[in-house]
C-alpha cells in the first residue's frame, strides 16, 4: 500500500470525467487500498480516484468515528435522491483549509460494485449521503467550490495558487 499524492485545486486534472471500471481486478483493488491509506493519512472521510490522478469511477468513504468502516463504491450511480435538502459546510482534501456551505440532498440511494466486484445498493442519509454526493461530483470533474459564487471561487483559487507558490 502507498499514500498517493492528492491533486490540489485548481489543478485542471480535477476536472477530468472518470471512466467506468470495466473489470474489478487486482489493479483496482490495489488502487482502493492505496486510496484508503491516502484518505486515512490525510486525514479525510472520502476520496475519489480523480483526486489521486486515477480517472476511473472509484470512491472510498469512511464517516465512522473509529475510522474502521471503509466503504468502497466502484461505478457508483445515484438511483434516487430525496427532495429534502440540507446545507452544511463542506471541505475537500483537494482544497485544504477551505470550508463553505453547499446544498445537497439529505438522503440518496446509490448502486455500485464493491471491491470484490459484487453489486450492492445502499441507502444513505446525513453526512454519508453528503459525502457520496461530494465524491461523485469528483468523478464528474466537479469540485465543491464550483457551487460557490464566482467571487468566492476566485478568492479560493488565488489562495490555493499562493499556497502552492509558497510551498515550492
Amino acid at each position: 500500500m502507498a499514500v498517493l499524492d492528492i491533486l490540489r485545486y485548481p489543478d485542471s486534472r480535477l476536472h477530468t470525467v472518470a471512466k467506468p471500471v470495466t473489470v474489478v481486478d487486482e489493479s483496482i483493488r490495489s488502487l482502493v487500498r492505496d486510496m484508503a491509506e491516502t484518505m486515512y493519512a490525510a486525514p479525510g472521510i472520502g476520496l475519489a480516484a480523480t483526486q489521486v490522478n486515477a480517472h476511473v469511477r472509484v470512491i472510498v468513504i469512511d464517516v465512522s468515528e473509529t475510522k474502521d468502516t471503509l466503504l468502497v463504491f466502484i461505478n457508483p450511480e445515484i438511483v434516487s435522491a430525496s427532495d429534502d435538502r440540507i446545507e452544511g459546510d463542506e471541505g475537500c482534501l483537494s482544497v485544504p483549509g477551505i470550508y463553505d456551505g453547499v446544498e445537497r440532498a439529505r438522503a440518496v440511494t446509490v448502486r455500485a460494485l464493491d471491491a470484490q466486484g459484487e453489486a450492492f445498493t445502499l441507502q444513505a442519509d446525513g453526512l454519508l449521503a453528503v459525502c457520496i454526493q461530494h465524491e461523485m461530483d469528483h468523478l464528474q470533474g466537479k469540485v465543491f467550490v464550483q457551487y460557490l459564487s464566482r467571487l468566492k471561487q476566485g478568492r479560493i483559487r488565488s489562495k490555493m495558487l499562493k499556497l502552492d507558490r509558497e510551498a515550492a
